[in-house]
């Protein structure tokens, strides 16, 4: 990648203010242009201790990826910073405390462990502090300013966003605050400096309007911007901040939201709405779906249009809150009794997060089913510098619900065999629709019904009107990227995941390994056509994915019966470019490895 390509790393402990400060420098280097990625990790623990860190990549062009290495280190606690040393480059920056609050153990400063080949930076990070604000509390403000003078970013992007930042606290905090960072700025500009890590002038502005957004504000966004007219959910990680948005957002549109007791309450409430036409939908990750799942076949059976954000951590059960993880895929496409297919998506990015969320609520009406929208807790709490079209929201926002006029004693049937398996909807109070709806099998009057042929017939319809989500307009069901035609490697990949795969395509063919990736954004219905087009150009496929037991590489060769090579890994983190790396060589050295297998 050309121009500037800058990692940094705070570290610190809560309460230090990392992820504040974290925030603060991915907004105002936003602000001056640049693309950002970033991905804050939080501490397991409810109560206020344990270690953060708030990691960005700053570039001039879209990156895809955070990389292994950074270039800067920030500490705001030596004792949860130093094991990450060595997560620092040959010639990256250490930046720490030199004049530490009383006498330390041996070992205990970071200056014992800063390695051979990184430059570091002692400064009197609370002194400077306590001179420029009357305290210590502002250390992260003087340390994003010392990071922002050191590395020759000018300092008005940082000003607005400290003063977006702390406006409503009154103009004694954003000034006070604001000294902090200008305490700073003025010693690392006039720090003596190895230019190995610096800023070169970011990318003419694009058209359409850049804004900094998580996944999960990404799906809000896409919500609103779909219309979205009742929500229920209950709090859980690392969905909770969906809910939370969008209770601040709907009332102020005329909109409703309600928190409910459980995950079955909302998933009942959910296709309630649902039925009566409203767009509707909640979010939740893995337990929470476990619960929602036989909501989920009624929703499935009463052909009901809802939508379903899922965000995935670590399991089973309650597994590991903060940590991501891709193992819910199984129950998101097979997670109620019976055929109950749905339709399930997968963003691969912030953006995607945006424009899968709005399409979400077109495909729910126009199928009538439920939508399931797969995330991850990487991609739920990943930032990104996103482009938003200012032409207007891209989605249908007309809710689709059409009857034909009935002629004089004829009885709507809401379950009507048509040619495309969708049938005429209507909804309570539409004249002469009277229809019954119930979780048993049923004729197209909507009355239950168990014989062979019905049943038969209503399964087929069913799954044969999810068919024509495959050619969904305006919808990327996969995507292929990298080299032309035959190809040595091949990475088959979904969510989350796909950004390492897509950074390690491109190193590979750096090294001049004939390479290309796909993503795969529609999991429910599979799109075979497509996977199989892609798997017949590649002499051999590599399925890296976050679940310890392959569970995409099994969907795949379950639907096409063809071979895969499997990188399954469960780290509770995102899987480093460089080992999707490794397995791109050793299979273009025609090597499989087991690890790999």
């Amino acid at each position: 990648m050309q121009g500037t390509d800058i990692q940094i790393a705070i570290c610190g402990s809560a309460g230090d203010g990392t992820i504040a400060a974290g925030d603060i420098l991915r907004n105002a280097v936003a602000e001056a242009g640049y693309r950002v990625i970033c991905f804050d990790v939080y501490p397991p623990e409810i109560r206020g201790f344990g270690k953060c860190i708030s990691r960005l990549r700053i570039t001039s062009e879209q990156s895809y990826s955070l990389k292994r290495q950074s270039d800067v280190l920030v500490s705001l606690d030596d004792s949860h910073a130093i094991p990450h040393v060595g997560e620092v480059r040959n010639d990256g920056a250490v930046i720490y405390e030199s004049k530490p609050v009383g006498q330390l153990a041996e070992g205990e400063h970071m200056s014992a462990h800063v390695l051979p080949g990184q430059i570091p930076y002692a400064i009197p990070i609370r002194e400077l502090a306590e001179k420029s604000t009357g305290g210590g509390r502002s250390r992260n403000l003087v340390i994003l300013g010392y990071v922002a003078g050191l590395l020759g970013l000018a300092p008005n992007s940082f000003q607005k966003i400290v003063e977006k930042k702390f406006g409503k606290q009154g103009s004694a905090v954003v000034t006070r605050n604001f000294a902090g960072f200008q305490a700073g700025y003025d010693a690392g500009i006039n720090t003596f400096k190895l230019d190995t890590v610096s800023f070169d002038g970011p990318p003419p502005a694009k058209q359409g309007k850049v804004v900094m957004l998580s996944g999960n504000a990404a799906v809000v966004q896409g919500c609103l911007d779909a219309d979205i007219h009742t929500f229920f959910g209950y709090p859980i990680t690392p969905a909770t901040s969906i809910m939370e948005r969008l209770a601040t957002e709907m009332p102020k549109r005329g909109r409703r939201l309600l928190q409910t007791e459980d995950e079955i309450s909302a998933m009942a409430a959910t296709i309630g709405a649902g039925f009566a036409g409203s767009r509707s939908a909640t979010a939740t990750s893995g337990p929470g779906l476990a619960l929602m799942s036989e909501m989920l076949g009624l929703g499935t059976m009463a052909e009901v249009p809802c939508v379903v954000f899922v965000s995935q951590r670590g399991g089973p059960s309650t597994g590991m809150p903060t940590k991501t993880e891709q193992s819910d895929l199984n129950a998101a496409i097979y997670g109620s009794p019976g055929d109950s297919q749905r339709i399930v998506i997968a963003p691969t990015n912030v953006e995607g997060c945006y424009r899968c969320a709005g399409k979400a609520f077109e495909m729910a009406e126009r199928y009538q089913t439920p939508v399931i929208v797969l995330l991850d807790l990487y991609l739920s709490n990943r930032y990104e510098t996103v482009t938003l079209v200012e032409s207007g929201p891209p989605f249908e926002l007309k809710v689709n619900k059409e009857v034909r006029r009935l002629e004089p004693g004829e009885a709507y049937q809401r379950y009507a065999l048509t040619e495309d398996g969708v049938s005429p909807r209507a909804i309570p109070g539409d004249a002469g629709c009277m229809h019954v709806i119930t979780g048993l099998e049923h004729n197209p009057l909507g009355r239950p019904n168990d014989s062979e042929e019905m049943h038969e017939e209503m399964s087929h319809k069913r799954h044969h009107k999810l068919q024509a989500a495959l050619n969904y307009p305006n919808f990327n069901v996969t995507k292929r990227f990298g080299d032309e035609g035959q190809v040595k490697v091949g990475i088959l990949s979904w969510g989350s995941t796909f950004g390492e795969c897509l950074e390690a395509m491109f190193k590979a063919q750096a090294e001049g390994i004939s390479c290309a990736a796909m993503k795969v954004v529609m999991l429910s219905p599979f799109p075979t056509q497509q996977v199989e087009a892609f798997m017949d150009s590649c002499d051999v496929v590599l399925v890296p994915e976050l679940n310890y037991e392959g569970q995409f590489a099994q969907l795949v060769q379950g639907t096409l019966a063809r071979p895969v090579v499997r990188l399954s890994r469960v780290p509770g983190s995102p899987m480093p470019v460089e080992m999707i790396l490794d397995e791109i060589r050793r299979l273009a050295r025609g090597v499989v490895t087991a690890a790999a297998s």
